[in-house]
């Protein structure tokens, strides 16, 4: 089997290993835009769960819509989302399987005492029944790219 590959362009790891620590111990999460496998944009949202921000995330319709405009406006696409996980592994969770939709890919960067660790990235199998890890790649591993973008709400 090819693991699934996803190529985060110059800044966007950083963006968001950030972000995740801007909001420790909260949950982070935004929004993944470019092109195929190649995440040019990342998109912080804000974390509107009311089910306690320290475990949980939700992204709104109107914050996925907005999402899904700035993409276009780029002449990309929706690709995924990304999210942390304070002091826990950058491994999916049931609440992440069981929010998550086919065809997105999931980044979830580690956060332990305020710092960034593990970033890891996530696609669910085709039967929804857990996710496929695949390989994370670094804009400075692949810098083709000097368009990337960071937006900050």
């Amino acid at each position: 089997m090819i693991a699934l590959r996803c190529d985060l362009g110059n800044g966007v790891a950083d963006l968001i290993r950030r972000h995740g620590e801007e909001t420790f111990p909260h949950e982070c999460c935004g929004a993944l835009v470019g092109a195929g496998r190649s995440v040019t944009l990342a998109v912080p949202l804000p974390n509107t769960t009311e089910e306690g921000p320290r475990r949980r995330f939700l992204v709104r319709p109107s914050d996925y819509r907005l999402a899904e405009s700035r993409a276009g406006g780029l002449g990309g696409e929706l690709l995924g989302f990304y999210h942390s996980h304070p002091d826990h592994p950058a491994r999916p969770s049931q609440y992440d399987l069981d929010h998550a939709w086919p065809t997105f890919g999931y980044v979830i960067v580690a956060v332990a005492a305020g710092q960034s660790g593990d970033m890891t990235v996530w696609w669910l199998k085709d039967d929804r029944s857990s996710f496929e890890e695949g390989e994370l790649h670094h804009g400075d591993e692949n810098s083709d790219s000097d368009t990337t973008q960071a937006v900050h709400r």
